[in-house]
Parts: structure tokens; C-alpha cells; sequence
């Protein structure tokens, strides 16, 4: 490790690993941040070092450690989750600059100004082993939300089958095969969403055109983020929660809304995971960003958190991403999105659906300027020993990594979901529509089994014939084949199988 020297008094200062930041493509700096601008920041740490397993909280030693170093620096310490192994220090910028050594500067970028920081974070050397990450120097955008509208239906709901007009999600429920003996009743899904709102009106006026009771609600606040409908984003928590309500109609919907930045995100997710009150067993991620817009710090700090829900029996789907095997990244080459890639998160492939079930084909509308289904290797993430003997490519460099996605369903806007937004029926799609869709089955098959579906990688990759495999298409990197491909991985829901494998006992090998 190397020592660098110190930034404020005598004691020796290291380099934080993983903590190194680009600056923002397309952003420009606009000055220094003003030295007494109240600044918020996490400071993740390690697992307690008698029992580092998944879900064990952080040790109290490393949190006083961490907490007498905010008091020598001037911070404040504003609350600590030792579940989620994180300490909230607040203090003004030119405190947070001498305690992490950073240069904080504000930037402009897509009409919006953010305070964000390049290279790397320095903390004193006695806790470089204690501190994971720390978040929240940087507030630029971190992710964004994977959905797609292709605009109003007109009168009433939209014909099935009609390409652009889509379909109920209870009519894509029907194609597969969900369980009908059951609603959901007594299990809470979270959502997780990083910006946006819904109308309590939409959600009204839209499940009674289902002929549905309209779910039971509850939006929580995180880092001062509240439901806020007004934006762009609103198209993503409309499409989650009316896709979970119309095909899982019995569930709690608690909705996080978090800021969107890597600090937010993360206390977001701490949030639902390790909610004790609300106790989500199924947890939907629609928002993501390609891996190298992530720092390394980041990408473990969430894995360890999405480790955490393993351990604690809460399943997590999270939208592999609409651009393809690229991910959007300019430049080209192949890409995947985070938090989807992370080993412990079930990622979402997207797929185009045919005439009827079992003619599906992979999402790729990328040469009409459409979107398509994100999917490939990791290049952070190690290949987890569910996916050995799948056939998972290896990395330019030869070496084994995760590779995603694990399931798929519909996804392309043209063969979308009929949702309410803003007063209108809508069509959307992306691979946002495919993780709420995954987390609306789960319910079924746990309020059916009575017990947590947890983490079912184990499960679904043990026996992939309870899937329905798509084997035609590609992404524009990887190409559909049988068996777990990098673009909608093991493949779709197959109704009654697809449900035993969910709940079926854990594979011991």
C-alpha cells in the first residue's frame, strides 16, 4: 500500500483502493466549490473481521475508529446503520477536502450543475483496511433508468399482438404461465427509483380499467429524495409499480426514493435491504450504468450489500440495460451494467415477443435506432460457481467473468406494456419492464411456498428447462443460442416449472 503524505496533521495518509474518479464526459468545470457548502458523505466499511460472512454488520471498534476521525476533522457525525456497515458524516467542503484529501470543484452537465471530484480519496493509513468506500464527494448522475415509451395508445388499452401498441401486463402474465392461485398477498416488494414520482390518480384510474384493486403503497424518503412526479423518470416508477400491482395484485409496493448519485443509490438500496420494518423479501432495480462509469470502491461497496440480501433470504433483480452488448459506452466495445452484473443481483435480459409463447427473440432494435438488450462478461466481477459449465465466454484477456443476463422477458417497446402515465395510456418497454415482471412472480411463488425465494441462481441455473429457452437473435456482441447466452441468459418463464425451481431446496453442489 502506498503511504502518501498527509494532508492535515502528523498522522501518514493512504491512498483509498478502488477509489480513483474520471472526470464526467461532457461535463465542464465551473469553479472550486465554495469552502462552507454543506457537504454529506457514507463512509462504507468492512465486515466485522471476527465474522466477515454476508450479511454480519460492521464491527463497533471500526465504527468508533471512524467516528474519532470525523471528531479530529470537524464532521459530524449524522447517523450509523451497522447493518449496513455505514457511518453519514456532514461538514463543509473545505473540512471534507482536508479529511479525504480531494479537490472538490462544481461542473455543468446536461443543464444541471453537481459537485464532483477527479482522481482519489485519501484516508488516514490506521484506516485503509477499516474503509470500504466513501460516497458522496461526487454527486454527478450516477445511473439511469432502463426504459423506453413509445407513446400514447389512444382510447382505452391497447390491442394485443398490435406492434407499438403492446400489451396488459396481466395479458403478459397469462403468456407466462403465472401462477393464478395466488395474488401476492402478504409479501412487500421494494422498488428502488432515483428520481420521479406517480400520481395517486394514474394508479387509480388505471387498475380499475384492470378490473383490479389498487395495491397498497407506501413511498419512503431516503437522503431527502421524496416522490416528486414531474420528470422524465416518472415513465420508470409508473412502469414498475403498475407491472408489479397488475400481475402480483395482493403485494405491498414500498417505493425508496433515493438521490441519484452513488451515495444516494447506495443508502437507497441499505434502506430496503436492511429494512426491518417494512422486511421487503423481493427488491426491483430498473436504474444502472456501464460498469466503467463506476468507480471499484462502489461496485464492492453494493455487492457486499446485495451479498447482504442473500444472506438475509431477499431476492434482487436489477435491468441488465438497453444498448446492447456496448452498454451505450462510446468508443465501443463490449460492456455491461451494474448493479446487473453484480454476482449476487438476478439480472434481466430483454426480449421481442412473437405471435405466441415460445416464438420470442432477442430485444435488438439497435439498427432501426431502437435499444436492445445489454448482456455479456463482466469485466470486475469473477465468474460465481452457479454459472461454471454454462458456457460463459471468457474476457478479452482470456480470464473468467460474470456473465450476464440470468433470465429475460419482454422488453422491446414494440411488443411493450400498456401503462397509465400522466392522464394517458402509454406503451413502454426496456429491460426496466423485465426485473419488476421477475419480482411480481416471485411473490406469487412465495406467498404459494410460504418461504423466501431468496437469491435462486442456484436454483434456475441446476435446472435451466424450467425456463423457456430463446435461442434466435442477438445484441451486437453476443448471439442467442441454447442454454445461458449473453442475451437473455437461461431464458423466460415456462409458468408451473419455472415456479417449482423458485421454490424448489437449495442445490447442495
Amino acid at each position: 500500500m502506498a503511504v502518501e503524505g498527509p494532508t492535515s496533521g502528523p498522522a501518514p495518509r493512504a491512498t483509498l483502493p478502488g477509489s480513483r474518479r474520471a472526470p464526467l464526459p461532457g461535463a465542464r468545470r465551473l469553479r472550486a466549490t465554495d469552502p462552507a457548502a454543506p457537504v454529506d458523505v457514507t463512509v462504507v466499511l468492512r465486515r466485522a473481521p471476527a465474522d466477515p460472512r454476508p450479511g454480519v454488520g460492521a464491527d463497533p471498534a471500526d465504527i468508533a475508529a471512524v467516528e474519532a476521525f470525523a471528531a479530529a476533522q470537524g464532521l459530524e457525525v449524522t447517523s450509523v446503520n451497522p447493518a449496513a456497515r455505514s457511518v453519514d458524516l456532514r461538514g463543509p467542503a473545505s473540512a471534507m477536502r482536508e479529511a479525504f484529501g480531494v479537490e472538490l470543484a462544481d461542473y455543468e452537465y446536461g443543464g444541471a450543475t453537481f459537485r464532483g471530484r477527479v482522481g482519489v480519496v485519501a484516508v488516514p493509513a490506521h484506516l485503509v483496511d477499516v474503509v470500504v468506500a466513501v460516497l458522496g464527494l461526487d454527486e454527478r448522475p450516477q445511473a439511469s433508468p432502463q426504459v423506453r415509451v413509445v407513446g400514447p395508445v389512444g382510447e382505452g388499452f391497447a390491442v394485443a399482438h398490435a406492434p407499438g401498441r403492446g400489451y396488459r401486463p396481466t395479458e403478459l402474465a397469462r403468456w407466462y404461465g403465472f401462477p393464478t392461485d395466488v395474488t401476492g398477498a402478504g409479501q412487500t416488494v421494494a422498488i428502488i427509483q432515483l428520481g420521479g414520482g406517480y400520481r395517486q390518480e394514474d394508479l387509480d384510474a388505471y387498475f380499475a380499467a384492470l378490473g383490479l384493486s389498487v395495491p397498497k403503497v407506501i413511498p419512503v424518503g431516503v437522503d431527502g429524495a421524496t416522490n416528486a412526479p414531474g420528470v422524465d423518470a416518472d415513465a420508470e416508477v409508473v412502469l414498475d409499480m403498475q407491472v408489479i400491482g397488475a400481475m402480483a395484485n395482493g403485494v405491498t409496493i414500498v417505493v425508496y426514493f433515493a438521490p441519484n448519485s452513488t451515495r444516494g443509490f447506495y443508502n437507497g438500496l441499505a434502506a430496503a435491504i436492511h429494512d426491518r420494518v417494512r422486511d421487503p423479501w423481493i427488491v426491483s432495480i430498473s436504474w444502472g450504468a456501464p460498469e466503467p462509469k463506476w468507480t471499484a470502491q462502489a461496485l464492492d461497496a453494493y455487492d457486499a450489500l446485495f451479498a447482504d440480501a442473500v444472506a438475509l433470504g431477499v431476492s434482487v433483480f436489477a435491468a441488465c440495460g438497453d444498448h446492447g452488448a456496448t452498454d451505450g459506452v462510446a468508443g465501443g466495445g463490449l460492456h455491461v451494467d451494474f448493479p446487473s452484473s453484480s454476482p449476487s443481483v438476478v439480472s434481466c435480459g430483454g426480449t421481442r415477443l412473437g405471435e405466441e409463447p415460445g416464438t420470442e427473440t432477442v430485444w435488438n432494435a439497435l439498427e432501426t435506432g431502437g435499444g436492445a438488450t445489454g448482456g455479456g462478461v463482466s469485466a470486475h466481477f469473477a465468474l460465481p460457481d452457479y454459472q461454471h459449465d454454462h458456457g460463459v465466454p471468457a474476457r478479452p484477456d482470456g480470464t473468467a467473468g460474470r456473465g450476464v443476463p440470468d433470465i429475460a422477458a419482454a422488453a422491446d417497446p414494440a411488443t411493450g406494456y400498456v401503462i397509465r402515465l400522466n392522464g394517458t395510456d402509454v406503451v413502454a418497454g426496456g429491460t426496466s419492464a423485465v426485473s419488476p415482471l421477475w419480482s411480481a412472480l416471485t411473490a406469487l411463488t412465495n406467498e404459494r411456498a410460504g418461504v423466501r425465494t431468496g437469491s435462486p441462481h442456484k436454483r434456475l441455473y441446476a435446472t435451466p428447462t424450467a425456463l423457456r429457452d430463446v435461442t434466435t437473435g442477438h445484441n451486437g456482441g453476443f448471439t442467442a443460442g441454447p442454454g445461458w447466452d449473453g442475451c437473455t441468459g437461461l431464458g423466460v418463464p415456462a409458468g408451473e416449472p419455472t415456479v417449482t425451481a423458485l421454490s424448489a431446496a437449495e442445490p447442495t453442489t
